[in-house]
């Protein structure tokens, strides 16, 4: 399935106990034609569910270092859904946004072993499908879990995956503070230029292209 028009729910507050009831649930894949980056994250949050948007949570850091890369033009929030023009935005840009495990969680460390294996092999199915140029995986511990290597660092992996050249970059959540802003756009930024997605620039905030201190730093 895949997402088409935004249904918002504006000034729709959820209990911590309402989103509870959206454990498991699902959202379709965004996806653009053709898709050049897709970018895959662990699974969906709660609130993600709730207001079927891809990394809903204001306190989730994507959008931001999406901006900051200059993927996007402005920092899109998702926190009440899309807006149809996000969705138009992301879809021009050439940007598509999946899971590796559908159902959601209140945190990916919920998720087991076998749950993580069980999504990258779906995940191989959907790339083959899919054919974007370049895959983002979001996450290296999960990546390293789903795809049987232990030993993986964040940066291209030589391991393909249906095709397209593997990334994997830091996971922008909130709870992930090894990684600035400043570092997520510098990784992000390096996968979408080799998905030949040509960066805004920005005055005075101007991101570098390299990614050696994200290579530098334990995952």
């Amino acid at each position: 399935m895949r997402m088409g028009e935004a249904d918002r729910n504006v000034g729709k507050k959820y209990t911590r106990l309402a989103l509870l009831g959206f454990a498991g649930g699902t959202l379709p894949d965004l996806l653009a034609e053709p898709t050049q980056m897709l970018i895959v994250g662990i699974n969906p949050g709660l609130l993600s569910v709730a207001v079927q948007a891809h990394f809903a949570p204001r306190s989730n850091r994507f959008y931001k270092a999406l901006h900051l890369a200059g993927i996007t033009d402005r920092v899109i929030d998702a926190s009440e859904g899309f807006e149809s023009s996000d969705i138009d935005h992301l879809r021009r840009r050439g940007i598509g946004i999946t899971s590796m495990v559908r159902g959601a969680s209140a945190r990916a460390s919920d998720l087991t072993a076998e749950e993580l294996r069980a999504g990258g092999k779906e995940l191989r199915r959907r790339v083959s499908e899919i054919r974007p140029r370049v895959v983002a995986m979001l996450g290296v511990s999960a990546y390293r879990i789903a795809f049987d290597e232990p030993s993986a660092s964040v940066g291209l992996q030589s391991a393909p995956l249906g095709g397209p050249e593997i990334w994997v970059v830091p996971n922008p959540s909130g709870l992930n503070r090894r990684y600035s802003v400043s570092d997520l756009a510098h990784a992000y930024r390096q996968v979408a230029l080799r998905a030949g997605i040509e960066p805004f620039e920005r005055s005075g905030h101007r991101v570098d292209d390299g990614c050696d201190k994200l290579r530098a730093m334990n995952p």
